[in-house]
């Protein structure tokens, strides 16, 4: 039976069918008040899936919990027998347990999260799931929103959009995560398991959804929401500049939706210029107005255009570094805790860059802790990465914005529509509390030392530190094959010269320049060698952060360090493909030592031996047919000082 407090939307609607009715007549007050109380002390959500549950469809289910414990959760058939059972649990906080049923026998089953550790009527944590003969009917398409609204956000439904996108981007740490976009993710049934939740199909209607790094969470974000009938809506923001941080003007919900663009008028016969003799010329014909493209009827159509047009064009990089304390913006700063850097928070870079925690790997058996996250390219692509100082960037200036980590501010529901609510609501809130400006009051080093301690509370073994550093190094050089090779591809299926932004633009515009060339993940990827570069000497700046080996000076520790970080540069092997369509193999000291040609490297236009800074006259650079125009490379050599400096420029 339900608790008392309130519960997902998708587990009363499974519930309902069967047990609604008779609720009143079977339910023992106090049973329902312990069950309650057991919820609370471990901070339960539970969610099954589809919304309806029918045996047409597999049954899934999902419990998370606040607390961290230990358990099995099993689903029992209508017969009293086992049907699947479970230990595997995902990270935490929360901590998330996920049980699924191919072919689930109509009937009332039940789930049980049994604790290892439980005392008393707490011990077992049950859900009663109907599940139904034939399929329900999908929520339909209503005038006054673009997707009805059933529930709203609360703690229970925000750990399981957590662990939703826990689940979504889950492997192991070896794995190499990436995919050519995220619709591609959506559609795989084992990894999102709000697969086909609303019962139509709508996982199987092949709808594009394509984000860039600052779309990705938003739409991460709504079609969670979608799923689950909750608020969503977007401000719209300016980038910022002349030394103020982005601001938000407007904002748009799923129940006052973002009007169309209005198009540019037309010239009408009366417009056109005439003569004297204009009596004389034949009158000129009124072009058509463009038609302005609006959301097509049917709830799925009417999402996926939301997706792809409405959010897609209403959100973008400066959404994610508005300033800290600004109420009128989509994220709120949290503090740097294990507790609120879940799944789903994102972190916004003071460049434009954003990326969403997917998932935290604790400290364990000498091993460092660990953040993961991903990120969307300009060219579609999802690729999970490492936190790190090579990926995660981070300064304090007032004209580049507040980065950091951030979550969405919760959307509500009043008696005049949606609204956000505003920081200090947000702080005294029991199902949040979350609000802070301490990341605010950090410079550089202090950021990273916080997040280090974060991320391992125990000293570090030095070196399984460094090897690390260099693994995740590595992961953000073969990250840049792939978008160099992207490059390869656009000029070899016949793409054009593309022109070249001026100043500050060329790390923020549209078109081919934003897809192909790479000045922004050049200069994460240069101050990435630095970080690694430098490794041992910040060992020893800080080496009572590290468990350093008995009987050796901060001095030792630095020197062997540095032997093998150069044995592991050497070691470290990647391959790329040349003009000609040859692989060609470096080394990741060949990297290193070519950081001078990285500094202008970004470049589409270039051939990709270029791009990887290969010697004139070398064997590597043979195969080189393109070269950027001369007036490309003279801006090239203009803008090189924001690369040897490692700093990207205020936008005017």
């Amino acid at each position: 039976m339900f608790p008392a407090r309130r519960l997902s939307a998708a587990a009363v609607t499974a519930w309902l069918p069967i047990a609604g009715a008779i609720f009143g007549l079977l339910a023992d007050p106090r049973e329902v008040r312990a069950e309650g109380a057991c919820d609370e002390a471990v901070g339960l959500a539970v969610l099954s899936s589809p919304l309806t549950p029918w045996r047409g469809a597999p049954l899934r289910v999902m419990f998370t919990t606040e607390k961290e414990v230990e358990g099995e959760l099993s689903l029992i058939a209508p017969n009293g027998k086992v049907a699947v059972a479970t230990r595997d649990r995902l990270g935490g906080p929360p901590y998330t347990w996920i049980a699924e049923v191919p072919s689930p026998a109509p009937g009332a089953w039940k789930a049980k999260l049994v604790r290892a550790n439980g005392e008393g009527e707490c011990a077992t944590l049950t859900r009663d799931i109907a599940v139904r003969k034939t399929a329900g009917a999908p929520p339909r398409q209503t005038n006054a929103s673009v997707w009805p609204i059933r529930d709203g956000w609360n703690r229970e439904n925000e750990n399981l959009y957590s662990a939703w996108i826990e689940k979504l981007f889950d492997a192991p740490l070896e794995e190499q995560l990436s995919w050519p976009a995220l619709h591609d993710v959506l559609r795989d049934r084992q990894r999102n398991f709000l697969f086909n939740h609303l019962s139509a199909k709508e996982d199987e209607r092949k709808l594009v959804i394509r984000p860039d790094c600052a779309d990705l969470p938003y739409f991460l974000r709504a079609y969670f929401a979608f799923k689950m009938g909750l608020p969503f809506g977007y401000a719209k923001c300016t980038r910022g500049g002349g030394g103020r941080a982005p601001q938000c003007g407007q904002w748009w919900d799923i129940r006052n939706e973002e009007p169309p663009p209005v198009p540019p008028e037309q010239r009408t016969a009366s417009q056109q210029p005439t003569s004297i003799f204009g009596f004389f010329e034949p009158a000129a014909q009124a072009k058509p107005a463009p038609r302005v493209p609006t959301r097509p009827p049917g709830l799925v159509p009417s999402f996926g255009f939301y997706m792809r047009t409405t959010l897609a064009n209403g959100v973008h990089s400066g959404s994610g570094r508005t300033a800290n304390d600004d109420n009128k913006t989509d994220y709120y700063p949290v503090p740097l805790t294990q507790q609120t850097l879940r799944p789903g928070t994102i972190y916004a870079d003071p460049y434009g860059h954003i990326l969403v925690i997917s998932k935290r790997l604790p400290q364990k058996d000498g091993q460092a802790g660990l953040f993961l996250a991903v990120d969307g390219q300009p060219d579609g692509t999802i690729a999970r990465k490492r936190f790190w100082r090579g990926n995660f960037l981070f300064a304090q200036d007032p004209g580049l914005g507040s980065p950091g980590f951030k979550r969405f501010r919760p959307v509500v529901a009043n008696n005049s529509g949606l609204r956000r609510l505003t920081n200090a609501e947000i702080g005294k809130h029991p199902d949040y509390g979350d609000f802070s400006l301490d990341q605010s009051g950090l410079d550089v080093e202090a950021f990273y030392d916080r997040m280090d301690d974060v991320m391992s509370p125990a000293p570090l073994d030095p070196m399984r530190a460094l090897q690390e550093a260099i693994a995740a190094l590595d992961e953000q050089v073969r990250a840049r094959v792939t978008s160099v090779e992207n490059g390869r591809n656009y000029q070899v299926r016949g793409g054009r010269e593309v022109a070249m932004p001026d100043g500050p633009s060329i790390f923020e515009t549209t078109g081919a320049w934003e897809d192909f060339a790479t000045p922004s993940r050049d200069l994460r990827l240069l101050i990435a060698i630095d970080v690694v570069r430098h490794f041992p000497d910040r060992v020893a700046r800080r080496p009572e952060r590290y468990a350093m080996p008995a009987g050796k000076t901060a001095a030792d520790v630095k020197a062997e360090m540095q032997a093998t970080l150069e044995r592991e540069l050497k070691d470290r092997k990647f391959e790329y493909t040349r003009s000609d369509g040859t692989p060609w193999t470096l080394t990741m000291k060949d990297v290193l030592d070519r950081i001078g040609d990285l500094e202008m490297a970004y470049n589409i236009n270039d051939c990709v031996e270029l791009r990887w800074g290969a010697p004139d006259g070398s064997e590597e650079a043979a195969t080189c047919k393109r070269r950027a125009p001369g007036t490309q490379r003279q801006k090239m050599s203009e803008y090189r000082e924001w690369f040897s400096e490692r700093r990207r420029p205020p936008r005017g």
